[in-house]
């Protein structure tokens, strides 16, 4: 499939920590230890493999940059380098910086990444684990804070889930990439099969909630939410999520009649009860369950029952609020 380009080119990766994952890398990999100074005895002169590992971890890297270019100019065979070296770049660029400077130093880790992924190999248990970085790297590249490029996100990813095709993360940036593009089908289809991979992930479910949420497919959106909530039943949380999709289709949904509002809020209110009764002081489930209250006194006919719901909403906003406070206070119940 050919994407060129997207709604936003939006491209979010999983990259938490980002420099730190790099890190631990270098310390799993012993590169900064006598071990590297072993694999590069022939580097010459007063730059060393060793002396790019400190500069890197010490996060200065504009001169570990240098330092891993001389390394490879005395060692290409170096795979491992190169991943050190792209990302010595990448955390120099500024993204919307357009200066020559700038585009050079993204243009170089683009460069380095792919030349990690392309030598390291896979036999080796340290260097599948690189090569995977440099490629989530790479698709981070490409992502929409950076260059924007979806087009060229895809195949990298499509890499990433032929080494690793039991990561569902991988299916859903390649969805996240389609629905952008505006290829539904795809985006769908990725989704689906992250779930089939692994099938007890809550957040492949949430996605899929979020996905169908956006395509306006509400009773899809619902079945993802029961279907993770089914996962973990003494999760309020996975019950709060799903009041809170509830209120919003009731309170936003204009093609809603009166009667399926008032089913939305009734569904809305058992599942943040099932919430409340799991975790009696959850704070966020006790103010939607008050906004539900509001939507269900808007519908209400009978001024008496209206200002009781109205009455009943304004306690638990008092008593969320109370909460609250004790939280910001420190204070335990």
């Amino acid at each position: 499939m050919s994407i060129h380009g997207g709604k936003g080119g939006a491209m979010r990766m999983r990259l938490e920590t980002r420099t730190a994952a790099a890190l631990a890398i270098v310390a799993m990999l012993g590169l900064s230890s006598t071990v590297a100074c072993s694999k590069i005895g022939e580097l010459k002169g007063k730059m060393t493999f060793k002396d790019a590992n400190e500069a890197y971890q010490a996060k200065n890297y504009p001169k570990a940059a240098q330092l891993y270019e001389e390394t490879l100019q005395n060692n290409p065979d170096l795979a491992q380098v190169y991943f050190f070296l792209g990302n010595s770049y990448d955390n120099q660029y500024k993204p919307g910086v357009q200066t020559p400077d700038n585009t050079e130093k993204i243009d170089k880790a683009v460069k380095n990444y792919t030349m990690a992924a392309d030598k390291l190999s896979t036999g080796s248990p340290d260097d599948a684990k690189l090569k995977m970085l440099s490629l989530q790297y790479l698709a981070a590249v490409y992502g929409s804070e950076k260059l924007d490029d979806p087009g060229k996100a895809e195949p990298v990813i499509q890499r990433m889930i032929q080494m690793d095709p039991g990561n569902p993360d991988n299916y859903v940036a390649l969805a996240r990439i389609y629905e952008d593009a505006g290829f539904y089908p795809e985006a769908e289809e990725m989704l689906v099969k992250a779930k089939e991979v692994k099938p007890n992930d809550a957040n492949v479910y949430m996605q899929l909630a979020g996905y169908y949420n956006r395509q306006n497919q509400f009773d899809k959106t619902i079945e993802a939410l029961d279907q993770r909530a089914k996962l973990d039943p003494n999760n309020p949380e996975a019950y709060y999520m799903i009041a809170t999709y509830y209120w919003d289709n009731a309170q936003h949904n204009v093609q809603l009649k009166d009667a399926e509002k008032r089913e939305n809020v009734e569904k809305g209110l058992a599942a943040v009860d099932r919430a409340l009764q799991i975790r009696p002081d959850y704070m966020e489930a006790i103010v939607y369950k008050g906004l539900l209250l509001r939507v269900q006194a808007l519908l209400e006919k009978d001024p008496a029952k209206q200002q009781a719901l109205i009455k009943e909403a304004d306690q638990l906003h008092d008593k969320a609020e109370d909460l609250r406070k004790k939280k910001a206070a420190g204070v335990s119940n």
